[in-house]
Parts: structure tokens; sequence; C-alpha cells
């Protein structure tokens, strides 16, 4: 493993500073290194893989497009990337998809819906997004744009192109941020890498209101939250509260790499032909997955078993709040939480490894939950001995 580490200094950019492993294979919810040595997975490739490594229909509807196609440009119409967009049309009740390589190649789409949609209606003004605070929409100048973390935007975003940031959950807080250059308000339902806060429905709510009073899009981002992770399929559906936009990533492809924006009534036509475009959006292979995955999804009932695991984990972190002083809130719903405690979590996450289980965090403070959709409570059990362990040393 160590020389595949030096190898790795060597050769790739440093954007990032990487645990020393290599990981090799996975089996399903267990992950192993070059050495043979067995992870417990609660990171799930960052909210990725929510069937867990190695399911056999899944592996094989993928082997079996590589031997028909991998792709052929959107210059040309193939059947996986028109049976992929059905599923996610007929799922959402929305009208259009457009396949992206990522989320954060979703979120750029859909930022460009947006402000199309309002230069359609008046083409005289520079048009401004309201975003929230302490959100998470992606790496490229145009997500940092919309992201509220000024340590992301920093040397990366011009101040004019950054959006207006408001409070997460406070409806007047928004109201007050919007204008006549006001074109869309972008949100989590449940904010990620912020640290896992959920949405209050009237505030949402209260976003759908505001939005159709000033005729302006509402755009969700749902690139960690959706597909299932909530216990809905989309996260806005426990709600009861529809976008007019909706990026979606991570889960969709559960490892290969692919998003997607889905466009309402409402926002269908903001782009027409020429205003958008992708080489790899919407190729073959990567939509073989997208549908795959919808397939697997309803074959396994995963989202009832997202919900029944999904109270039992929250249980058990209530549990540790109650416990241990240096644990301050759990936050979470469905299989996405936050435990957050009253100091940085990197050694927790470190030592956790050492014994055999990933964690990953939310911010300096919390502990991200965002395990394969198919643990059982076996594998909460599993992880909350080794977690406990941990915390009652501090």
């Amino acid at each position: 493993m160590k020389e595949y580490i030096n190898k790795a200094e060597e050769y790739i950019l440093k954007t990032y500073n990487r645990y020393q492993i290599v990981l090799e294979k996975g089996e399903g919810v267990y992950l192993y290194d070059m050495n043979g040595k067995k992870y417990l997975d609660f990171a799930a490739g960052i909210a990725v893989f929510a069937l867990g490594y190695g399911n056999t229909e899944y592996n094989n509807a993928l082997k079996s497009q590589i031997d028909q196609i991998l792709h052929t440009s959107n210059l040309f119409y193939n059947k996986p990337a028109v049976e992929a967009a059905e599923k996610i049309v007929k799922t959402t009740g929305m009208k259009k998809v457009f396949f992206t390589n990522s989320g954060t190649e979703a979120i750029e789409g859909a930022l460009k819906v947006a402000r199309k949609y309002a230069y359609n209606k008046d083409a005289t003004k520079e048009y401004e997004i309201i975003a929230m605070n302490h959100s998470f929409h992606g790496r490229s100048q145009g997500a940092l744009s919309v992201t509220g973390n000024s340590k992301y935007q920093k040397g990366f975003v011009p101040k004019d192109c950054v959006a207006v940031f408001a409070d997460f959950n406070d409806l007047e807080d928004v109201r007050s941020k919007v204008t006549d250059k006001t074109c869309a308000i972008i949100c989590e339902p449940v904010q990620g890498e912020g640290g896992i806060y959920p949405a209050d429905p009237v505030f949402l709510k209260g976003l759908r209101e505001l939005c159709d009073e000033k005729d302006i899009l509402l755009i969700f981002d749902e690139v960690q939250c959706g597909m299932g992770r909530t216990g809905t399929l989309y996260a806005h559906e426990q709600y009861d509260v529809k976008p007019d936009v909706m990026a979606l990533a991570k889960a969709l492809g559960c490892g290969v790499p692919v998003g997607a924006f889905v466009v309402n009534e409402k926002a269908d036509g903001a782009l027409v032909p020429g205003d958008h475009g992708t080489t790899y959006g919407g190729n073959p292979f990567a939509t073989a997955a997208v549908s795959k995955v919808f397939d697997l999804y309803e074959k396994m009932n995963l989202l009832d078993h997202v919900k029944e695991i999904g109270t039992y984990f929250g249980q058990k972190l209530d549990e540790l709040v109650e416990k241990y002083d240096c644990v301050k809130e759990h936050r979470g719903i469905g299989l996405i939480h936050g435990l957050e405690l009253n100091q940085p979590v990197g050694t927790i996450i470190t030592e956790a490894m050492d014994q055999g289980v990933i964690f990953i965090n939310a911010g300096a403070n919390t502990l991200r939950f965002v395990p394969p959709l198919i643990i059982e409570k076996e594998h909460v059990d599993e992880m909350i001995g080794v977690l406990d362990g941990i915390l009652k040393k501090l």
C-alpha cells in the first residue's frame, strides 16, 4: 500500500489529504484494502454506493452494456438514455431530464435554466440567484457561486458572480433578499456538507409560495439527499413541495459517474438547441447504470428498508447524545445523519478507521453517516459499538 500511496503523491495533483489506505475491493457493506483489512463502510463513497458493493444484477447490466456500446455522443439517440430518462420523469412527476457527468454539472445546468428562464422574460437585467448559508453545491465556478461557504469561494469566484445568501430555514430572511433581479432560489432539502440539517417543512413550502408569487424558479439540490436516502425516492417528497428544477447525482448511478437535472413544465423550454451540451453526458454506459438502479430500488423494496433501518439508526444515535456530554446533537432522516460534537471529529474518524469502520465528516465537528442503503441493524450495532468505545475515551 505504501508504494501506491507514494506513487499517488508523486503523480496525482494534491487537492485532497487522503487517508493512508488503498482500497481494493468491496462486498456488500464492507470494503477491503490491499492488505486484506476489512472495513465497515458508513460513507458509501460519499453517499454514492446505495446498493452496496458487488450487486450481481447491477454489475451484469454494466458488463452487458460494455459488450454493446459505451459511447455515442448526444448527436445520436441511445436506448439506455431514453429508458433512464423515462424512469426519472415518471418518478419525479416532472417534464424533461438532461444527463450530466456529475452533481456539479447538474447544478451548472440548473443555474443556466434559471437564468435563461428569466432572460427570456426580460433580457435587460443582470440576474441574481438566492442561495443558502452553509450550503454546498459543487466545485466549479458556477456551483461555487451558490455555495454558502466563503472558504470554498476564495480565489476562485469573482465577487460580482457570487450569489445573494440567506439563512437556511429562515423564510423572512430569504424574502428580504428577493429583488426584481432575482431569478431563482436554490437549496438542499437536507443540507449535507453544511452539517446534516433537514429543512423545516414550513420553510420549503414558503419558498415554493414565494417563487410562485414572483415567477422565479425553485431549484432543489438533491445530489446527496436524493435517490432514497431520506426514505422517499426524492427528499422533497418528505415535504410535499415540488421544485421547478432538481439536480441529482451520487446514488443515481451507484458508482458510475453520472448526474442529471430535471425540469418541470414551467422550466421546460428555457433551454433550446445550442444552449447547453456535454460530450459524455447521457452515454449508454452511464445511463444503463441509472436504469438498472431504478429497477433494483423497486425490486428490493429499498425505500421501506431505509425507513425501517433509518428509524433504528436514529434511535441509536440519540442514545449517544444522552450518554455522552461531548456529543451535542443528532440530526438526520432516513440514512443521512449527523452527530455533532463539541470538538473536531478528525481523531474519531482516524481511530474508527484503525478499528475497521469508515466515517466521514460534515464540517469540523460533525460526523456524517451516509452508509449504503442496504445496511441492516447488525451493521448499525457493529458501528455503534466502535463509536461508543471511542466516545468513552473522550
